[in-house]
């Protein structure tokens, strides 16, 4: 690197992107990892997950603190084939509804955050009828540390077997933090969770949800 540095610095350095190329394909594992190395149900649907803080903090004492506490965090939720049958008929899987409450109502616009665990979930509702969403959730850790209370509402829209529109809001209070989400405000915080049918127009679109890497049978059941 020093020396590449130098060759910089002297107008000399020549960037050979071929021989880059290959030793980086050189490089690379012949049986990559599928725990890692994830694409979305076959059928599916991919939905945009954002979260946001929406009041409760103090005053900002630098940038980075302004930074994360008006972060708007980005995931994906991953609907299954079935899943999406169901929903044309009218019906909330209750699967779908569990990978929602686990997985998605999280607060990580401060960093990985704990996903909650199956006897966390207090009690999850989300109905739809005439095409309409409506729900409340429930969540909280046994000793009380971390929890979040919200509204659903949402709707749906389809042609024929294919679901074209799918939007789902999250309002509600929540409270706490994880290892890795430290900061929290102080007490019961606003907080909210929107979704929305992704396009593919959005590199991020093809990402794995976080709560599927390295496991996702575990996710999608």
């Amino acid at each position: 690197m020093r020396q590449s540095l130098r060759e910089y610095e002297l107008g000399t350095f020549a960037f050979d992107r071929a021989q880059v190329m290959a030793e980086v394909n050189a490089g690379k594992r012949a049986d990559p990892d599928a725990r890692y190395t994830l694409s979305p149900p076959e059928g599916g649907l991919v939905v945009r997950v954002h979260a946001k803080v929406l009041d409760g903090y103090d005053a900002p004492t630098s940038d980075s603190e302004a930074v994360f506490q008006t972060a708007l965090s980005r995931d994906n939720l991953w609907i299954t084939a079935k899943e999406q049958e169901a929903l044309v008929a009218g019906e909330v899987p209750s699967a779908l509804q569990r990978r929602i409450a686990r997985f998605h109502l999280v607060d990580n616009t401060r960093g990985e955050p704990p996903m909650w665990k199956t006897d966390e979930i207090k009690s999850m509702r989300l109905v739809l009828e005439d095409g309409k969403l409506v729900g409340a959730v429930h969540l909280e850790t046994a000793d009380g540390s971390r929890g979040y209370q919200a509204e659903l509402r949402g709707h749906i829209k389809h042609v024929g077997s294919a679901i074209t529109e799918f939007e789902l809001v999250a309002l509600g209070q929540f409270f706490g933090e994880g290892t890795y989400t430290r900061n929290a405000p102080e007490g019961k915080f606003p907080f909210a969770v929107a979704f929305k049918l992704a396009d593919g127009t959005d590199v991020a679109d093809a990402v794995a949800p976080q709560g599927a890497r390295g496991w996702l049978d575990g996710y999608i059941k």
